[in-house]
């Protein structure tokens, strides 16, 4: 925390519903408590959401959200943290100002994994045109589109005027993000040359790793009319989420931060524990819920959640295969990692979150290296079955399948996938062993022996799901 008694600002990258559902949820019960150190300024650094950005700005950053219970118990909050709604303009003039400010202290993001174009070694991915052009962009004086080229752009503004330092901090599901988005951001300044910006972000600023949770659909109309019956407020910005929340930040703060921790904000030494709890638990269960039940013709995660075989499904990966290399007596957990499990598992179940296969399903290419290969690498390295958590990878393959025979009835979006590649690796004479040898997918572990056996033995399981579907 800071002793300074004058206004610090926290800008935010990124003013989607995710943010307006947890972070600003979090400062805006700082500030109601009476702790008003702290605001809070946010925009995108591409033209994303115009209707809702337009929105924001008229109503001075106010907007309602609704929260409900796995028991479909309703509440409203208006939420009034957002001090400034910095439009979006191809220069970034309203984000440039506000971080080269000395009044601003935290620079937080929320990006997708794919977003950090990094592969599982931490290594930036030059492949990606979008890196490229932000170099050339910002070499000629122009502000950048991606999270490099836009931090870049803020952060040499803020050493030129001299502003101090600043903390950068993720607002992600990217495993070790403080640490691998700083290793990106730094790898990206060395292309770029700029020896002189490389040397003031690593003395100027930190960042630390963090761990967010909170289940957030995209808002749907029906959002806006249930918020407009509750409050009499239409509200085109308004967001839901489900009640359960959770924040977890390593307290690594370079230049001061709120009292997160009064409004129940957990300020800890290493996030470790929590992170892969909840990347392997949480997330990679949420990936095989949407992927099995988009396979079973389901729209939404909480039917699939509610199909008995696709719950077993997720509930056999996390018992035979994560929680005992999550939990040894070398290292025992933290967490009770099986009440995890079943909260989690809860929680997808719940039917007014309305959460859609189409946005869980999106970006296999990040999510199995990221959320799934660390537990086959482990099992692998003890010597142990891999036959529950291959079956995660096994589905994804089936639905990769599918979305080569134009069979997915939605569009699916996938920003580390070669769409050729894919393509061809389902077209391949044995796309099993095509799907296996992916580097991309899986490094160091492409063609090993025993993924593709168990690949083969998840594959003909999951054919046997989907055949025996009669839903």
């Amino acid at each position: 925390m800071t002793a300074d008694t004058s206004t610090l600002t926290m800008l935010h990258l990124g003013l989607g519903s995710f943010h307006r559902a947890h972070q600003a949820l979090y400062l805006h019960q700082l500030q109601e408590s009476g702790d008003r150190r702290w605001t809070l300024a946010a925009g995108n650094i591409r033209p994303d959401m115009p209707e809702t950005m337009a929105a924001l700005a008229q109503q001075q950053g106010a907007y309602t959200l609704e929260t409900v219970t796995p028991q479909g118990a309703y509440s409203y909050t208006r939420i009034t943290a957002i001090a400034q709604v910095l439009p979006w303009d191809a220069q970034l003039t309203g984000l440039m100002a506000v971080g080269a400010s000395a009044a601003t202290r935290i620079i937080s993001f929320t990006v997708t994994e794919a977003g950090y174009y990094v592969d599982a070694a931490g290594t930036l991915d030059l492949s990606f045109a979008d890196l490229q052009a932000d170099l050339d962009a910002l070499r000629a004086g122009r502000a950048g589109s991606t999270i490099y080229g836009a931090l870049c752009g803020i952060l040499r503004a803020r050493m030129q005027g001299g502003a101090g330092p600043v903390t950068l901090l993720n607002c992600d599901n990217l495993r070790h993000n403080g640490e691998r988005a700083r290793s990106g951001l730094l790898q990206f300044i060395e292309l770029l040359g700029d020896s002189a910006l490389r040397d003031w972000v690593s003395a100027h600023s930190s960042s630390p790793n963090a761990m967010v949770d909170r289940i957030t659909p995209r808002p749907t109309p029906a959002v806006r009319q249930r918020v407009l019956a509750a409050t009499g407020v239409d509200d085109p910005a308004a967001v839901m989420g489900e009640s359960f929340i959770q924040w977890v930040i390593e307290d690594d703060f370079i230049a001061g931060r709120p009292a997160w921790e009064t409004v129940g904000v957990e300020m800890v030494g290493s996030v470790q524990a929590y992170e892969e709890a909840k990347i392997r638990l949480l997330n990679a269960t949420h990936s095989c819920i949407a992927w099995a039940g988009t396979l079973l013709g389901y729209t939404y995660i909480h039917e699939g959640t509610h199909d008995a075989r696709i719950r077993q499904m997720a509930f056999d990966y996390v018992t035979d295969d994560v929680i005992p290399v999550l939990n040894t007596p070398e290292h025992p957990s933290p967490i009770d990692l099986a009440a995890y499990r079943d909260v989690v598992l809860d929680r997808f179940g719940n039917p007014a979150i309305a959460d859609t296969n189409q946005r869980v399903a999106m970006d296999g290419f990040s999510k199995i290296p990221g959320f799934i290969a660390p537990t086959l690498r482990e099992r692998l390295a003890r010597g142990e079955s891999i036959a529950s958590v291959a079956m995660l990878p096994a589905l994804f393959l089936a639905y990769l399948q599918r979305w080569h025979a134009g069979q997915i009835p939605y569009t699916y979006q996938d920003q580390a996938m070669d769409p050729a590649s894919a393509h061809a690796m389902c077209q391949a004479p044995d796309p099993v062993a095509a799907f296996a040898a992916d580097t991309v997918l899986w490094g160091d572990l492409a063609s090993d022996a025993r993924l593709l056996a168990a690949l083969r033995l998840a594959s003909e399981r999951v054919d046997n799901f989907v055949q025996g579907h009669t839903a």
